[in-house]
């Protein structure tokens, strides 16, 4: 089996998997990173969202074959205290229902604002619209990265 060398929240990492092992797998199962969820499996709805060297990218189809040497960025490594703008503007606006997909949001919101940090309502809307919410709480997601944008 080979082995990858993978940065994770800035922590290097060898692991022995399979190339083609979902990262959402190695994270989880391999480096007990439990934040990223399993959602659906086919990159549709965002439960498993990681950033990629600062992009948001679904790490369920995503190999860990075509992971090695970037830098990868799990809700766990967002920030070292739970206090990243988006994670206090989640609390602050009481965004969790079940929470099961929250991860993934916040991990889309914050590649939106690390590349737009003042988006208009309806370029929130069209970054956020792969994220899928079984609790349906799209307004507050919207109006705690509006909040999140201005603290900056």
């Amino acid at each position: 089996m080979p082995t990858y060398k993978l940065t994770v929240n800035k922590k290097k990492y060898k692991v022995e998997v399979d190339a083609d092992t979902p990262l959402l797998w190695v994270l989880r199962d391999s480096l007990d990173l439990v934040g990223t969820k399993y959602g659906c499996g086919i990159a549709q709805c965002g439960a498993c969202t990681v950033h990629l060297d600062g992009k948001a990218v679904r790490s369920c189809v995503l190999p860990v074959a075509a992971v090695e040497g970037k830098e990868i960025t799990t809700i766990e490594g967002l920030s070292e205290k739970g206090n990243h703008p988006l994670q206090e503007a989640w609390a602050t606006v009481d965004v969790p229902q079940c929470g099961y997909c929250q991860a993934g949001q916040i991990m889309s919101a914050a590649a939106l604002l690390a590349s737009n940090p003042n988006p208009t309502e309806e370029e929130i809307m069209t970054a956020m619209q792969g994220n899928i919410c079984r609790c349906a709480t799209y307004n507050k997601i919207k109006e705690a990265i509006q909040i999140a944008a201005t603290q900056k």
